[in-house]
């Protein structure tokens, strides 16, 4: 199906730039960005914190990372809005017609797990709650919440705003008066519970701050594209990345010290605000899963050419019948596949800057595989997996830019 007619059948332009008429509102976009950020998983990583770091560092330790963080997801809402391109057709420039399989396999099946692991994040402690001695309440929960969820990105960027504009405000809200009550309520003040947990320095919190959404910051583009223009995506990206993280982490780090939990789901379960509490479970992991799933239907959109809606069905259906497999056995997997992706982002963005005008022909590629990104990738992704020294996914960034700019000077020798 050729680019003209996806774009008279597909209202999220699959295969197509995002056109002008198209592009949505600063506050649509700062909605969609913060709920995409509100990421249960990172409240894990905010629990690390609290527990390894004193209250200083803790901040430190967020301003550090939320800054390299902002700075990657920054230049890749860039690209996108300036380009209204998808990852998967930045990729196609800067890996090639086919070398794109490869990033869009990569986002896809990360995505998927991910998915699926969200599913189950909710379902598992909702019914353990609910109903303790069942065991196929979670299955049903599971089949509920990934029902809900593959809905809301099926029917697209539409239907993620609206989830967005109801989500974003119940959680922000309701969040920090759980986590303001537990602070006020405790035995002691929340610096003296920080100081009770030292040892990590602020640089390896740093380190956890940008590998907790590090790759889903990859995904960047599949959003900014339907921003204004670029200086919007640049700012909305940006300001939603470290707010939206930051709240996470403060969310993982008062459940930790207050009341031994990674969740602010198990601070308003000790507070007895049951109700609201499985609300913003599910809310929280609603507003990262659409988009999650978006991401991998039109990763899978680009590899089969097929619009995106039937790739998010299959997408969607493959997360949920997997979910509680994946969240059991598969989460530590799901890790070192993540690796993968800074080094796709990394050169997505080298790519664009080497050859911003060939942009402009967005559906003219010049060649079907570029070996030396995909070898970034995968050298990117060795050297984030296997060196112990500095930041994982910035050290896989470096390697794929070297490699990626390697690859520039050889095709101008040639």
């Amino acid at each position: 199906m050729s680019g003209q007619e996806m774009k008279k059948t597909d209202p999220d332009y699959s295969l197509s730039p995002v056109p002008v008429g198209a592009r949505r509102s600063f506050l649509t976009m700062f909605m969609i960005m913060l709920g995409f950020t509100f990421f249960s998983a990172s409240m894990w990583t905010g629990q690390t914190l609290g527990l390894s770091l004193d209250l200083a560092g803790f901040w430190k330790a967020l301003l550090l990372g939320g800054v390299i963080l902002g700075a990657y997801t920054g230049a890749l809402g860039y690209v996108g809005a300036k380009t209204g391109l998808s990852l998967d057709l930045l990729a196609q420039h800067s890996f090639g017609a086919k070398g794109s399989y490869l990033p869009s396999a990569l986002i896809s099946f990360t995505q998927i797990g991910w998915f699926g692991v969200g599913v189950a994040m909710f379902a598992i402690p909702v019914a353990k709650l609910v109903a303790p001695d069942s065991a196929w309440v979670p299955y049903v929960l599971v089949a509920a919440a990934g029902v809900c969820m593959t809905a809301s990105a099926f029917f697209g960027i539409r239907a993620m705003t609206v989830v967005s504009y109801i989500s974003v405000p119940l959680i922000a809200v309701l969040g920090i008066a759980a986590m303001v009550i537990a602070v006020r309520n405790g035995d002691m003040s929340l610096a003296e519970k920080f100081a009770e947990h030292q040892g990590m320095s602020v640089v390896a919190g740093a380190g956890l701050v940008i590998g907790s959404f590090v790759s889903g910051g990859t995904a960047t583009p599949n959003f900014t594209r339907f921003a204004k223009s670029a200086k919007q995506a640049v700012i909305v990206t940006v300001i939603a990345f470290f707010l939206g993280n930051s709240l996470m982490f403060c969310f993982g780090a008062v459940s930790g010290v207050y009341v031994g939990g990674n969740d602010i789901f198990e601070v308003m379960i000790a507070l007895n605000l049951t109700v609201f509490a499985i609300l913003v479970l599910g809310l929280n992991i609603w507003t990262t899963n659409d988009n999650a799933l978006y991401s991998a239907g039109l990763g899978l959109s680009n590899i089969t050419k097929i619009k995106k809606s039937p790739m998010v069905l299959i997408s969607g259906a493959l997360g949920t019948v997997t979910a509680i497999w994946l969240y059991d056995n598969f989460v530590g997997w799901l890790n070192i596949l993540n690796c993968t992706l800074p080094p796709v982002g990394a050169i997505l963005v080298l790519g664009y800057f080497c050859h911003a005008k060939e942009y402009e022909r967005w559906d003219e590629i010049g060649q079907q595989v570029n070996w030396f990104a995909v070898a970034g990738v995968v050298l990117g992704a060795a050297v984030a997996n296997l060196v112990p020294v500095g930041i994982a996914s910035i050290n896989g960034m470096i390697v794929a830019c070297i490699c990626y700019l390697a690859g520039e000077a050889f095709s101008r020798k040639k």
